[in-house]
Order: C-alpha cells, then sequence, then structure tokens
C-alpha cells in the first residue's frame, strides 16, 4: 500500500540547477506547495494577455514587489497539483545561469513565504505523495550521480519502476504464501490440507532470487561507484606514460630521470562503460629524499585501498627481484595484473616470454606505454579481472542500503524454512516469513519509518 498523500502546509523553494560562475546559460528555481502559483505571481511580470494555464511557459520578467525593480528577464512554468512531480501545485522560474542573477531570484522567492527547500526535499515530498516509490527515488539519486553512460542507463531502468516491479513481485509472492499459512492457524478445521513442501518450494525460489539480486547489486556498484585502479612499479618503468595512454590525455609528467612522480596522481576516465580511478603512485624504491619517501609511503596506502592493482614491469629489463618484492606488497585478496611494458624497445626476434614472470598466478599482458600498442588487451583483462563481463545482462541493481534489506529476506526466508525441516507448526513458520516480507516492503517504502526516509534523501542534492 502506497503512503496515503500529505499535503505539507508550508511551500519550499531551491535552486534546482548546478550554480557557478560562466557555468551554465539557464538556471532554475523550484517551487513546490499551496503557496507556489501565489508567489510566482506576485514575483513575475507577465506581458500582454498570457494565460496563467497549467502546464504552459510564460515569458516575462521577475521583478522586486518592493520597488517595482526588474531581477532578471525569465520564463516561468506553472504545474497545478496532481499534475506534478511532488503532486502539489510546483512553479519553476528559468532565470539567466551564473551565480548572482538566479540567487536574488531564490531570495525574492524566499522573501515572498517560501522556505528553503532541504536536501532530497522535493523527491521526498512526491513519495509522501505517492507520486514515486522508494526504489524511483533512489534512481533518481543515482541518474544525477551516474559516471557513465551504463550506470545512467541502470538508473532509468529503476525510475521506470523495473527494480519496484521485481521487488514487488516477490513480496507478493511471499504475502500469498503468508495468507495460506495464517489461513490454516485459525481456520485449518475448515480448509482443505496445505502441502507444506508446496509452500517451502516457493519460498525456496523467492530465496534463491533474492540472493541473485544481492549477488548483481555487487556488479552494479562498480558502475555507480567506479573502480580504484592503483598502478605500482619500480621507477622509470613506465607508470606515468601508461597514466597518459589510458586516460588519452597527459595528466603525469613523464621523463627519463627516476622518481620523477613525488606524489599519488589521480585520473578519473570511463573504460568500456566503467567508471575508474587510475591512482598513478610514485616508484617505490630506496630512497633518502624526504619528499620521495612521502610519496612512496602514500603508494603503500593507495595499495591497501585499491579495488585493483596494475604491476608495471619493464619487458626489456624482465621480471627481477625487485618487482618480486613489488608484488609482495600487494594486499592477498586484490585483483592485481601484471602488465609488462616496453615492448617496443625489445631486441628484434626477443620473445616476450622470456621476459615474463616464472610461474605467475596473476594474469600476464604486454604493451608499449609509447605507441599504444596493447592498450585495448590491457583494458580487457583488467575489466575481466574485476568481473565487469558479468555486467552486460545486468538489467537492475540494488544499491548498498536496498542490498542489506534483500540480504536480511533472504535470511529471514531460510530460518522460516528451517522451522519447516523440523516439521514445526504452521505458526512457526509464519514468524520469519513475516520478517522478510518486512524487509521488501522496507525496500519499495512501502514499511518504512520517518527515521530511515529522513536518512535517505538526506543524501539527495538540494533542489531535487
Amino acid at each position: 500500500m502506497q503512503p496515503a498523500p500529505q499535503l505539507p502546509g508550508d511551500t519550499i523553494a531551491a535552486i534546482a540547477t548546478a550554480v557557478a560562475a560562466g557555468a551554465g546559460s539557464v538556471a532554475i528555481v523550484r517551487l513546490s506547495g499551496p503557496a507556489a502559483e501565489g508567489i510566482g505571481r506576485r514575483l513575475f511580470e507577465a506581458p500582454g494577455a498570457q494565460s496563467w494555464e497549467s502546464h504552459r511557459v510564460l515569458y516575462g520578467h521577475v521583478v522586486d514587489p518592493a520597488d517595482g525593480r526588474r531581477v532578471d528577464e525569465a520564463l516561468l512554468l506553472l504545474m497545478r497539483a496532481p499534475r506534478s512531480f511532488t503532486r502539489e501545485d510546483v512553479v519553476e522560474l528559468h532565470c539567466h545561469g551564473g551565480l548572482v542573477a538566479v540567487r536574488q531570484v531564490l531570495e525574492l522567492v524566499l522573501a515572498a513565504g517560501a522556505r528553503l527547500a532541504g536536501a532530497g526535499e522535493f523527491s521526498q515530498r512526491a513519495f509522501l505523495n505517492g507520486r514515486l516509490d522508494l526504489t524511483r527515488a533512489e534512481a533518481i539519486a543515482e541518474m544525477i550521480a551516474a559516471r557513465s553512460r551504463r550506470a545512467a542507463e541502470l538508473a532509468m531502468a529503476g525510475i521506470d519502476g523495473g527494480l519496484q516491479r521485481r521487488i514487488g513481485g516477490l513480496r507478493e509472492r511471499l504475502l500469498d504464501q503468508l495468507a495460506e499459512l495464517e489461513a490454516r492457524v485459525d481456520f485449518e478445521e475448515d480448509l482443505p490440507p496445505l502441502e507444506g513442501e508446496a509452500v517451502r518450494a516457493e519460498l525456496e525460489a523467492v530465496r534463491r532470487a533474492l540472493e541473485q539480486l544481492v549477488a548483481d547489486s555487487r556488479q552494479g556498484e562498480l558502475l555507480r561507484e567506479g573502480l580504484r585502479v592503483a598502478i605500482v612499479g619500480r621507477p622509470n618503468v613506465g607508470k606515468s606514460s601508461l597514466l597518459n595512454l589510458l586516460s588519452r590525455r597527459e595528466r603525469a609528467i613523464v621523463t627519463d630521470l627516476p622518481g620523477t612522480t613525488r606524489d599519488l596522481l589521480e585520473s578519473d576516465l570511463v573504460l568500456d562503460g566503467v567508471p575508474l580511478t587510475l591512482l598513478d603512485t610514485a616508484g617505490i624504491r630506496p630512497t633518502d629524499d624526504r619528499v620521495e619517501l612521502l610519496g612512496i609511503e602514500r603508494s603503500r596506502q593507495a595499495l591497501a585501498g585499491a579495488d585493483a592493482v596494475l604491476l608495471l614491469f619493464d619487458l626489456v629489463a624482465g621480471w627481477s627481484a625487485a618487482d618480486q618484492e613489488l608484488r609482495a606488497l600487494v594486499p592477498e585478496g586484490v585483483p592485481l595484473l601484471l602488465v609488462g611494458n616496453k615492448r617496443d624497445a625489445l631486441p628484434e626476434g626477443a620473445a616476450e616470454s622470456e621476459a615474463m614472470p616464472p610461474r605467475s598466478e596473476a594474469p600476464v599482458v604486454a604493451i608499449s606505454a609509447l605507441t599504444g600498442a596493447g592498450r585495448d588487451d590491457l583494458v580487457a583483462a583488467l575489466l575481466g579481472l574485476c568481473g565487469v563481463s558479468e555486467l552486460q545482462g545486468l538489467q537492475v541493481a540494488l544499491n548498498g542500503r536496498q542490498r542489506e534489506l534483500a540480504a536480511a529476506a533472504a535470511t529471514s526466508l531460510a530460518r522460516s524454512m528451517e522451522a519447516a525441516d523440523q516439521g514445526l507448526p504452521w505458526d512457526f513458520w509464519t514468524i520469519d516469513l513475516r520478517g522478510a516480507i518486512a524487509g521488501l516492503g522496507a525496500i519499495t517504502g512501502e514499511e518504512v519509518t520517518e527515521a530511515v526516509l529522513e536518512r535517505i534523501f538526506s543524501r539527495f542534492c538540494i533542489g531535487k
């Protein structure tokens, strides 16, 4: 059941677009609430016989009612309830972008009686008024934060209701089983016998579906959050050149001098739809240079916090004891790809295999960071190492909050099936079954507390 419509008595307002000097030609001030249209009429002058109709754009000026001064030339869009995002009266003032004009317009709106909206308050009102379920609301925030096209597609699937339908369908199946069990608790003498094995099979099917969603969600995190990939290697092995090659721009200084990179360099990019943060680390070697020592310490910290590691070594020099020492610094369990660089400098007729590390359990690729040879092989190996190939068929993905609830629901179903296996009465089956249903309801917002809502929407940007 969707939450009953709630119509707050106050009107909220906020700048709904990014604000920065010279960063955009248009900015939007959004209002929602019972006084939205009245404030719009007070501040906006529409010349001629323009009609204030819902879902119609008006041209005019925002004026200061105190002295009639024109503040900005603008457009006004009126959307009367319930045909709006929040299902309240909504007014949008489309002003000039930048810093000054839009802030002046917001100040006038607040002075006219609106209240500055909190983070995510427009979306929260849309949820409370039945316009959105919680999965759609959270998908909107994910769309805004998307760092790649594939992440945006996944967010759009959530906005379209894909996740709500999936979770809602599983919850309905559990409700059907709960109804059958509770009916037997109260009226077993008057009803036909219930096949316990059939109920158990249905609970098991839902549990497996939830566990699959939990597993898929970890892949979805790659699209939302991206990967932190550390590039490590001995000094002057080509780490900065590799960073520049993958970034397709001169992000790092490249010289023939060892120790050129003395600090941790970060570069954000997208490879095959997956956002990555590449960490170009300082070469790890014995040194007395205090600045270089600080860079080496940060390199060690980057290794500890990386989702994957590219260990670069020199194909011309071959795998060395120093490379093996670096290999030992990579934390256990962190995906590792060994990358042999400078294949363009190998003597004619020399075999790449002769320079490779012996009996390596980690995959190895050969490249030339100078010419770009082997780049595609490197990208494919890195993404495959991190399990990105499994993302191609991903349709929906739970976020962190939803994943915890789905995992807890799966655990509750497992406990309910334990009661079944022990031959306990029907009412023992229902205890954990109700917990699973409540957990799935919390995902979609059908069973959620005010404190949880505040926590969720506080992570949204102001104006959405």
